[in-house]
């Protein structure tokens, strides 16, 4: 009853003009809050999952680490057992120090990173090289797969280098730093085999070689790693498998899930949604000032059948309904006109990438855009809830007009 009066009265001619042109610019507004609302989570959902999908090829779905220290130990028991946890699809064990890269006089300080034949199971590295080809060498022979940025900082092309990388490594246990640094450190060359490309942070500081070859260079023991890196069946199950691995190894052992792993980067691009949505929540408040006016303006209007309806029995809170529909009539419409609006420039960007990104350094060159229901379900109550606080004060002002049919 309350909306059907609500649609009369927004349907119905006014005899000030001004009502309907307040109206419609009202209903505009919300649809242009509306629609940025849509647009702007949407690139921030694109946005989200692209550098997700760049984080999720280096870091693996369970890690495990020292508890304290730099290394620990998993021995041919531990290893059997792990593999044989259920949801377990592949183990890879890894020797990880910071060390130097040197071309020529050219020294680069990078992660060098070993790891054994199961890496390309556990991690999607192999899938984004951009050049060359993933081989690690062995242990007498290494040779290394370098981030693109490393890659330029060193001035080699990894594909078609004919002369090795010199590559130096600190000796566990030296105590000489201080005398001279060089003389604890081991030094040997390796030749360079391919490149991968994946994200910045991991391009310009991480080399990856064998296991072996690592291990030697620092003077780990054999069952000695800096960690273990493992896949999971089913993603969905990674929490269970977690438990699993954290009750058979104990207390000197971390656990990690790949969000626990990038507990920082999912944390701000959490909050950085949150403060895009108040912040464009501002426009939809600048809206409900017209809706103010324009529902102000049409009580006025309406007086006169505010004096009928009570005269007909009709108490303060129907008039006030009433009203508040309206309201909530023009925030809707408005709404669901600027999602709609969203909904098609997002669908137009997704299938003809309207809209490059300027600078051309991206992995991709368009703006990411991805359509999420919630992110519909949390614009509409937001519109819902300003247009109930925007129309509370003329409801208010309809349902205290006293009767009065005598002019």
């Amino acid at each position: 009853m309350n909306f059907l009066f609500a649609w009369r009265y927004f349907r119905a001619k006014k005899s000030t003009n001004a009502i309907n042109i307040i109206a419609w610019v009202s209903m505009s507004a919300i649809v242009v809050g509306a629609a940025s609302l849509i647009l702007v989570l949407s690139v921030f959902n694109g946005f989200e999952d692209l550098v997700k999908s760049l984080y999720t090829s280096f870091y693996p779905d369970l890690k495990i680490s020292p508890a304290t220290g730099k290394t620990l130990t998993l021995t041919a028991d531990q290893l059997k057992k792990l593999t044989s946890i259920n949801g377990v699809h592949a183990l890879s064990l890894v020797a990880e120090e910071k060390g130097i890269l040197v071309n020529g006089d050219i020294p680069t300080p990078a992660y060098i990173k070993g790891v054994d034949s199961n890496f390309t199971k556990v991690s999607g590295v192999g899938d984004h090289l951009e050049h060359g080809k993933f081989d690690i060498g062995t242990e007498d022979h290494p040779e290394v797969i370098l981030g693109s940025g490393l890659e330029t900082n060193l001035r080699v092309d990894a594909e078609k280098e004919l002369l090795p990388l010199g590559v130096y490594l600190f000796r566990r246990g030296s105590t000489d730093y201080s005398a001279d640094p060089m003389a604890s450190m081991n030094h040997e060359a390796m030749a360079t085999t391919g490149v991968f490309r994946i994200q910045q942070d991991f391009d310009d500081h991480y080399a990856i070689t064998n296991i072996g070859f690592v291990k030697r260079m620092i003077n780990m023991g054999p069952d000695e790693y800096t960690g273990a890196e493992l896949s999971v069946s089913d993603p969905n199950q990674a929490l269970i498998v977690q438990q699993a691995i954290a009750r058979l190894l104990g207390d000197g052992y971390n656990v990690q899930t790949r969000y626990q792993q990038n507990l920082s980067l999912y944390s701000v691009m959490k909050t950085e949604k949150w403060v895009i949505y108040v912040v464009l929540t501002l426009i939809l408040i600048v809206a409900a000032f017209n809706m103010v006016g324009a529902l102000t303006m049409l009580v006025w209007e309406k007086q006169k059948d505010i004096h009928v309806l009570k005269a007909l029995g009709a108490n303060d809170g129907m008039i006030q309904r009433i009203f508040l529909s309206e309201g909530l009539l023009l925030a809707l419409m408005g709404g669901v006109g600027g999602i709609l609006l969203a909904v098609i420039i997002c669908v137009l960007q997704i299938k003809y990438k309207l809209i490059p990104l300027q600078g051309g350094s991206f992995l991709i060159d368009y703006y990411p855009v991805k359509l999420v229901a919630t992110d519909f379900v949390l614009v509409l109550s937001t519109i819902g809830i300003v247009a109930l606080l925007a129309s509370w004060l003329p409801a208010r002002k309809a349902a205290a007009q006293p009767i009065a049919l005598k002019s």
